[in-house]
Formats: C-alpha cells, structure tokens, sequence
C-alpha cells in the first residue's frame, strides 16, 4: 500500500526520525493558516509547498514550490490544488492534486554548506536480507545518478536476525563524507530509519532527498512509503491511511472482492487461479501475439460469484477483444468453475468478445463438457497449446 509524503512521515517520525515540521492543506486558506503555524513553530520564514499525490518527480512537474511569503503560499496552493500533475511517473493525463504539504525550509542559512543524499531501504530478494541503499548525490535525478556514475551508489546488506549493526550506520555516514556533528546525526538518522522499517512493516523506505543542513541536523526532505499489504492487520492505524481516490477505481472495485487485479494496456483480458499461473498466462498471451489487458487472479475459491465480479471487471475496459480463462483446478474442481462460468455468463447477458476458457486438473472433462453443452459461445480448450492457438486467431481475427 502506499502512502503519501505527510503519511509516510508522520510514520517516520513515531520512530525518531528527524522530519520537517508539517501541515497538510486542502485549501489556499488552509495552507495560509498552516504558513503561520509552522512559523511559529519553528520562527521559518519560508516554506515548501507540495502536492500530495501517489507519484515521485513532483518537482519536475511543478508540484513543488518555495515560497517566500504568505503570500505566495496561497498563490502557489491555489496553483496545486485542482491541477493535474504530470510526472515521469503518472499516465499522461496526470493525477488530480487535492491538497498539499506545507513545510518549514530546512534550508536555512549556517556556518556548514547544505547537501542532499539519497537513501532507500528495501528487501534484497537475492540474498534474502533487508539492505540500505544510498548516494552522496541525492535529488531529482538519482536515476541518472545512477546510469552515469554507478559507482556513486553504495549498498548496506543487513542481517534480519541481528539488525543493523553499529558499525554500519558509521560506515554509511562515512561513505557519505560527514564527519563532526553531521557524522553523528546521520548515525542515528539511519538506526531510526531502519527502525521504522522493520516496525511499520514496510516493503520500501525511499528518502530522496536526505538533507544534511547548513547547522549539520539531518532530516527526511521527502518520503516514499510502501507498506506490504500483507501485514496490514497488524497495523489498523496504517491501513486506515490508505487513500483510494489515489488508486485505480477498477482495481479498487476488485480488491472488495478478494481478487488479485492490476489494469494493463493490453487487448486480451485474462482471469486465472494462482500468481504464478497468471504470470505464465500473461506470457502465453504474447507469445500468441496478443498483449494482456490485466493481471487476474481469482485465488482457490473461484466460485460463480468471483468469477462474475472478475468478468465484469474486465470487461470495462473498451480496448479487451477477447477474455482467456485458465484455471488448474487442484483444491477447487474444473466442474464448479465451469458451472461459475456459465452462471455468470447468463446473469452479465450478451458478451461481445469470445472468451476462452482452459481448465485442467480435478473434474477437467466434466467441466469442459458443461461449457461445450451450455450453448453459449465459450471456446474450451484442455491443453495450454490449444488455448494458445484459440488466443492467436482470435487477436488475428
């Protein structure tokens, strides 16, 4: 699940971690008041304004400005607020920004010079070990950074079973170049952070930029929180953050029916029983010349309900010309699935595009014999070649 900045950082400070003082604004009025009490708070006399959107590289789309007045905050949030940001990350049109941060500038004068860092935490799934990633050249191009000077990224391999070790937050600082009080606030920036890793549960800290300011304070200039879902019952306070006007209406259409969905821009839509399945369905698909529309998993208990739900999701989107259906039927039997099917495809009424459905494992033959006899217009197939030849006229036709 992600989370906005404001979000993220609110987690980030629970666990020690030195952020700005913030106030998020769902107005230009709002964000005036929220001016004025970070200025009382922390005597700034400058803030940052940010769209608050599911999306990195707001910067470059406009949706971060330092203003210097209160002034301009309002101008700056009126300008935000309402606009359809458009970053490396977002689809063309954008996403609709419907309120902002409002920080205290960290980047105040003092007797040190200002740098920016780069550091994320994240899952190394090769050595099955958490690990810190980071730059001494943090900002909006790390992914340059990164193509053109590899040597600039440093990687921290971190033990699960013992946690970040001392030595090695003193060996990120020092690979960053600090040293005095700098050396020591980077230390405990980077315990803190991984703390607030591992107990929030997240799959993905990503802090770009860290701030090293001019009095030698580190702060969290930005956050990217990603928090694995799977652990959400743990966490209600966390997974009442989550923003669905944020997310894909259809995939959040398919998650209140416990179906695994992701819209794709392809032209045949397909609905499966387990991930790995899917995965090698969606493969089939180009292999056969067509481009999958979605990721479909209805998991083990594909009743006529799911399966209803899942072909009314696919067939929103206008650009589907055919729909493959592949299930192994292991705990669930080919027979129910097939009846799901037909069930459904009575209650839906006329579906236009052919739809293709492969059924293998327990109660196969019955099921595909129920489809053959049901007088529908379902192409059945038993074997993965034949449902690929099926898939292959159909994105010729």
């Amino acid at each position: 699940m992600n989370l906005h900045e404001y979000q993220g950082k609110s987690i980030l400070k629970g666990y020690g971690v030195s952020v700005p003082v913030g106030i998020v604004a769902n107005s230009p009025d709002e964000a005036v008041e929220a001016a004025k009490s970070i200025q009382k708070q922390t005597g700034s006399d400058k803030w940052a304004v940010k769209a608050q959107v599911h999306a990195g590289g707001r910067g470059k789309g406009g949706g971060v400005k330092i203003a210097k007045s209160l002034e301009e905050v309002r101008e700056y949030a009126d300008q935000i607020i309402g606009m359809h940001l458009v970053t490396p990350q977002t689809k063309k049109e954008g996403k609709l920004v419907r309120k902002v941060l409002i920080e205290q500038n960290i980047y105040y004068p003092g007797p040190e010079e200002v740098k920016e860092f780069y550091m994320s935490i994240l899952l190394n799934r090769e050595l099955g070990k958490n690990m810190v990633m980071y730059s001494p050249r943090g900002g909006m191009n790390i992914e340059q950074v990164a193509e053109e000077t590899p040597d600039q990224i440093f990687n921290e391999v971190i033990d699960p079973a013992v946690g970040i070790m001392p030595f090695q937050a003193r060996r990120i600082a020092f690979n960053l170049g600090l040293s005095g009080v700098a050396f020591k606030e980077m230390v405990k920036f980077v315990s803190a952070l991984y703390k607030a890793y591992l107990g929030s549960d997240a799959s993905l800290f990503e802090i770009n930029p860290v701030i090293k300011a001019a009095d030698g304070k580190i702060y969290a200039a930005d956050s990217k929180v990603v928090i694995d879902n799977n652990s959400l019952f743990r966490h209600k306070d966390i997974a009442q953050m989550r923003d669905l006007l944020e997310e894909d209406p259809t995939e959040v259409e398919a998650s209140r029916f416990d179906l695994n969905f992701v819209k794709l821009d392809g032209n045949v839509g397909c609905m499966v029983n387990g991930a790995g399945l899917a995965m090698a369905t969606m493969d089939m698909i180009k292999m056969s010349g067509g481009e999958p529309a979605n990721f479909l998993d209805v998991g083990g208990t594909a009743d006529a309900k799911r399966v209803e739900q899942a072909f009314r999701i696919i067939l929103k989107e206008e650009n589907v010309k055919a729909i493959l259906v592949n299930i192994f039927g292991g705990i669930v039997r080919c027979d129910r699935v097939a009846q799901g099917i037909v069930d459904a495809y009575k209650n839906i009424g006329e579906i236009k595009v052919p739809i293709i459905v492969r059924l293998q494992g327990t109660n196969a033959e019955e099921g595909k014999e129920l489809i053959d006899k049901s007088g529908l217009k379902v192409l059945s197939a038993i074997q993965l070649d034949e449902a690929a030849k099926l898939v292959s006229e159909v994105v010729k036709a």
